[in-house]
């Protein structure tokens, strides 16, 4: 947990019973039930396909692996209004405990219990089944750290460090509680638009089948499978961090609900993502964000108190509260989670000691691309590990050397110049802002970090 960048587990699961979680073996244990997928074009865009721009169909998994194969069993089915080499499809999030309800037999071939975490399995864990081309929209979790299982199939992932934040052009529309989004489609980036993108550093790695991906708070990810059918097993570990994290998603919330409800809603701005069952009232957001401080305060209280217990005992404490979930399915989270304690500002000696692990067969490091490299193609490693994408560490992209000077309104308040550096190309015609662009100022992370601890210091006098 001391970790603070990507690795890759290898040679960690050969006894899973889960690596046998074929698309193939999942249909047969699911007999003919039906789940949803989202379905998208695997035409690249300068847009990213966020999930509201998506369609959805139910169809059991048998359907699916037809439609992958194109058998010409699909020109009926739920799969027939779309083709295979123009749409990719992916059951995504899809809670292990809700889909398997009635088989709780099968929480058990997910073991992350040799990975540190007593008792936590595959009721505690969600399943992600894809064609070749389906993709996550480049996000961050608010809360916790990732741990990912390839069962079948390889997916790409490539991960950009918290320090890149600004580069990504983070947003909040589409609304989901615990997921920033990215304005940027990594996949084809419009430079042109957000040029700070330049300064990113992507870290990227193809996961194949039996090797364990941990992403760390707050890493942004963007992940496709680049296999004709993909099968994944992720679950998301709760931390400390999570408390305060769930206060600044209660501000978040209570802002976004409030500005965008109280828009005209014939514009047609599809801002609530699917995953999310309905824009909650203010008096309902207001509820949240109280609990959400209550929860922090009596966390604090319980750390200090563990604090004082230990420096007499030299006991370790590890912090029971009942915690939220990502709302993906609602009613699918568990009554209560382990938070675990991570020190990522001031690391203990035991955590100073844990990074000084070197690296090797069993635990390879997720290195950062060059951007040379991004542009030429990547270089697949074989090696103890498996077959890994690394990218040898490169440069940043200089820092833009323009800099724009004060904007200057005119009297009539209708025109805006921008006055530019000599060696710099006029900018574009300043265009009307809407409320989507005062929001992602208003809920920017930074700024919702910000508020935070103001409300809670207020609380606390």
């Amino acid at each position: 947990m001391s970790l603070q960048q990507p690795a890759v587990f290898c040679n960690m699961v050969g006894n899973w019973p889960a690596l046998h979680w074929n698309v193939k073996y999942l249909s047969d244990v699911l007999e003919g039930k039906t789940i949803q997928f989202r379905l998208g074009l695997k035409t690249a865009d300068l847009v990213p396909q966020f999930e509201t721009s998506c369609s959805y169909v139910e169809a059991t998994l048998e359907e699916f692996l037809a439609w992958s194969c194109g058998q010409p069993s699909c020109l009926s089915g739920p799969f027939s209004c779309y083709d295979y080499s123009k749409y990719w499809a992916y059951a995504d999030y899809k809670y292990i405990a809700r889909i398997f309800e009635d088989k709780p037999e099968i929480f058990q071939d997910v073991m992350w219990s040799d990975f540190g975490f007593p008792g936590r399995s595959g009721k505690e864990s969600t399943l992600w089944i894809g064609s070749e081309g389906a993709n996550t929209p480049c996000h961050l979790d608010s809360y916790g750290c990732n741990l990912v299982l390839q069962v079948q199939g390889r997916k790409r992932w490539h991960l950009f460090p918290p320090a890149d934040t600004s580069f990504l052009y983070p947003t909040r529309i589409p609304y989901e509680e615990s997921s920033i989004f990215s304005k940027v489609n990594i996949a084809n980036p419009d430079l042109k638009r957000f040029p700070e993108f330049r300064n990113s550093t992507a870290h990227v790695v193809t996961l194949s089948p039996g090797q364990v991906l941990l992403v760390p708070r707050h890493w942004w990810h963007y992940v496709e499978s680049i296999d004709p059918v993909t099968v994944s097993i992720n679950s998301w570990i709760e931390l400390d961090a999570d408390h305060e994290a769930r206060v600044e998603e209660a501000i978040t919330r209570m802002l976004v609900c409030a500005i965008k409800s109280a828009e005209n809603p014939s514009d047609g701005d599809v801002w609530l993502n699917p995953t999310e069952v309905e824009a909650t009232s203010h008096e309902i957001n207001l509820q949240y964000l109280n609990k959400a401080v209550s929860a922090y305060l009596k966390c604090q209280e319980t750390s200090v108190s563990g604090q004082a217990r230990s420096s007499s005992t030299g006991a370790k404490q590890r912090t029971n509260a009942s915690c939220k979930r990502k709302r993906r399915d609602v009613g699918s989270e568990p009554e209560s989670c382990t938070l675990l304690t991570q020190e990522c500002d001031f690391p203990t000696p035991e955590a100073e000691e844990l990074q000084k692990i070197p690296f090797g067969p069993h635990l390879i490091q997720v290195l950062p691309q060059s951007h040379k490299t991004r542009v030429i193609g990547a270089v697949a490693v074989e090696g103890d590990g498996g077959d890994l994408l690394h990218e040898k560490e490169g440069e940043h992209f200089g820092k833009l050397q323009c800099k724009r000077k004060r904007l200057l309104m005119s009297n009539d308040c209708e025109t805006a110049a921008h006055q530019m550096d000599s060696d710099c190309s006029p900018c574009t015609s300043q265009t009307a802002l809407s409320t989507n662009d005062l929001l992602d100022c208003l809920v920017n992370p930074r700024v919702i970090s910000l508020v935070a601890q103001l409300l809670l210091e207020k609380i606390r006098v």
